[in-house]
């Protein structure tokens, strides 16, 4: 049982059994489907955690020469890195610290891959591919929006890839379903087809949502089963982020004050939406407050507002059955993926709070953050 009085606020907090949960169930999709699921850092880095991962996933993959080098150091092993840009002073980094390497360009990998060559040939190479069809609808999320910088066209590639190339990768979902990875991969198949039965691996990005209520794991397992059965000369990858932390912990606050205008209540909290929960600002949708309820049921409505100086910091509208007050705690459900390695200092906010609730009902403290936090950013 979570005792919230134990917990500072503002603090994220990760719940170890609904963690393992969804790491039990990606081993087995991985196991079952036999392919390869590895972490996305870009969707959740919290590296404390990482010898719980680790018990049930030992890869990862990595955007950036940092997330290689945590790959590297926190999880034990290299990383399947993706830039959409690398640079002369990045890629000897990248060498060191990734088993494969993804180009997002013909020109990029003209450019470093003798360097590649030159190390021995030990990071297996690819390429990022665009197929150009996403069921995303939202374009900030949408790497085949018109015009999008990720992956190559079809139309650009001719009829033979460049030697040294062992692998293609494409990435179009966002919390999507196994169905939208099937529409997918026919397109992928039309597209790209011709260079499958040469390659050695095909990564699928990510944005595979298996951990979420309602997903179609045995339909997931099917069709990548009858992939490889197409294509057994591949290695089939995955890099999911979300779902490894899906719905396993919340951001607790607390009612700082109560502003009203115009009619409007607004509930201003010891957080910040800008600061510590972008997505719900950028995609935008509102977050689930454990306390809330719907507007039938709740007579109390507030806007939920940030303690940011932003203007737009805020939310709304939230039902409830009784009067907020100053000092009553808010928690917002699933604010462990994306919010955790979205987080800044704007304002001098400080960072929430990070900590795990133990199997043992302990609250295991990963990190408070202080003014020399803030100030050493801005050294």
């Amino acid at each position: 049982m979570i005792l919230i009085d134990q917990i500072p606020s503002p603090c994220y907090v990760m719940e170890e059994r609904l963690l393992r949960e969804n790491l039990a169930l990606i081993k087995s999709v991985k196991e079952r489907a036999g392919v390869n699921i590895i972490l996305a850092f870009k969707a959740f880095a919290l590296w404390k955690s990482f010898p719980i991962i680790r018990e049930y996933i030992p890869y990862s993959t990595a955007s950036s020469v940092y997330e290689a080098q945590l790959a590297y150091e926190e999880m034990g092993s290299r990383a399947h890195t993706y830039s959409p840009a690398y640079t002369e002073a990045d890629f000897p980094v990248l060498l060191k610290y990734s088993s494969h390497i993804t180009f997002n360009s013909l020109t990029q990998f003209g450019r470093f891959y003798p360097q590649v060559v030159a190390d021995g040939n030990k990071v297996s190479c690819g390429i990022r591919v665009n197929p150009e069809f996403s069921v995303v609808e939202t374009d900030l999320y949408n790497p085949t929006a018109p015009g999008s910088r990720m992956g190559i066209v079809r139309d650009l590639l001719g009829d033979e890839l460049p030697e040294g190339i062992e692998g293609i990768h494409f990435h179009t979902l966002c919390e999507s379903t196994s169905y939208d990875l099937e529409k997918t991969l026919e397109v992928v198949e039309q597209r790209f087809g011709c260079f499958l039965p040469q390659l050695k691996w095909l990564n699928m990005g990510g944005g595979h949502l298996m951990t979420r209520k309602g997903y179609d794991v045995e339909h997931l397992i099917g069709l990548l089963k009858s992939f490889k059965a197409k294509y057994p000369n591949l290695e089939i990858i995955m890099e999911p982020g979300s779902a490894f932390v899906w719905q396993t912990g919340f951001l607790l606050t607390t009612v700082v004050d109560i502003v009203e205008n115009h009619g409007i209540k607004t509930a201003i909290i010891d957080a910040s939406f800008t600061c510590h929960m972008p997505d719900c600002l950028e995609m935008p949708y509102q977050p689930v407050i454990r306390q809330a309820v719907s507007e039938a049921e709740g007579r109390y409505s507030y806007r939920i507002g940030g303690n940011s100086c932003l203007s737009g910091d805020f939310i709304g509208d939230w039902h409830f059955k009784k009067p907020l007050q100053v000092g009553d705690k808010l928690i917002f459900e699933d604010m462990i993926h994306y919010t955790t390695v979205k987080t800044n200092m704007f304002n001098g906010i400080p960072h929430p709070a990070l900590a795990l609730w133990s199997n043992d009902d302990q609250l295991i403290m990963y990190r408070k953050f202080g003014y020399e936090d803030y100030k050493n950013r801005m050294s």
